[in-house]
């Protein structure tokens, strides 16, 4: 088993790195778009970079695969993988918002091992270990225990007329602390219905599940991890009891799109 306390050290580092060029901090930053609409900045590639280097000197039997390093086929053959997205949440970093992360996930056998988020904007820190549960800033995290559907608290900043009956709570633009919020007791419902990628919600993911919430794509499948094609379509967290229902809900949407 690797060193935790020394994989929490280098995530809080990386953080930190992004913290001293994000602009709510004051600095100025060097933002650019990789394709219309996809926005990436120099904390991406420092913190990227950063992660790649530490990682890999800390289990260096493990492939690696990350948003802003070009996909190589070979981690394919590594039972173990770095899934890492450097700053998630890019368009809140720009913007000088806090709802943005350094999310580390490390992956054995297609599942997650151990997920780590940092976010020190809001001066958060959350781990995950396996069997071992999740945890914010040294306290145990529960999960959501929310037995039905209506009422649920879904991170939004406005809902659709079909979900009039969930309640709005704080969105942030990072998907993988969504899916946390979740893992805290501070939202009941998480989901997607678009492809996203292995890296936006592995940690996260992780997190939720040690913490008891319900994990799977937005069908209700699980969800696997160092695939080929490392995409899933949608991401579905929840308090267990209405994991159902949601799924229900999201199927009836799929069908209609």
């Amino acid at each position: 088993m690797i060193d935790s306390q020394r994989l929490e050290s280098i995530v809080s580092e990386a953080g930190r790195i992004a913290y001293d060029l994000w602009p709510g901090a004051g600095n100025d930053l060097n933002a650019w778009e990789k394709r219309p609409g996809d926005p990436v900045c120099e904390a991406d590639l420092a913190v990227d970079a950063f992660l790649k280097r530490e990682l890999g000197a800390l289990l260096p039997a493990a492939g690696w695969l990350s948003e802003e390093t070009a996909d190589d086929p070979a981690r394919l053959d590594h039972d173990l993988i770095w899934l890492v997205d450097p700053v998630d949440g890019t368009r809140d970093f720009i913007r000088g918002r806090s709802g943005w992360a350094v999310s580390v996930a490390l992956i054995s056998g297609g599942r997650p091992l151990i997920g780590a988020l940092c976010a020190p904007a809001r001066g958060e820190n959350w781990t995950a270990v396996a069997g071992q549960g999740a945890w914010r800033n040294g306290e145990r995290l529960r999960a959501s225990a929310r037995g039905e559907l209506v009422g649920a608290r879904v991170p939004a900043h406005a809902l659709p007329k079909v979900d009039t009956d969930l309640v709005a709570v704080d969105q942030p633009n990072s998907i993988a602390l969504r899916i946390a919020m979740v893992a805290a007791d501070e939202a009941d419902l998480v989901a997607t219905v678009r492809w996203g990628f292995e890296w936006d919600i592995a940690a996260a993911g992780m997190i939720a599940r040690e913490a008891g919430a319900a994990v799977s794509d937005a069908y209700g499948r699980k969800l696997d991890y160092n695939k080929r094609d490392p995409r899933a379509f949608g991401v579905l967290v929840s308090a267990p009891a209405i994991h159902g229902a949601a799924v229900e809900r999201l199927a009836q949407r799929l069908t209609r799109d």
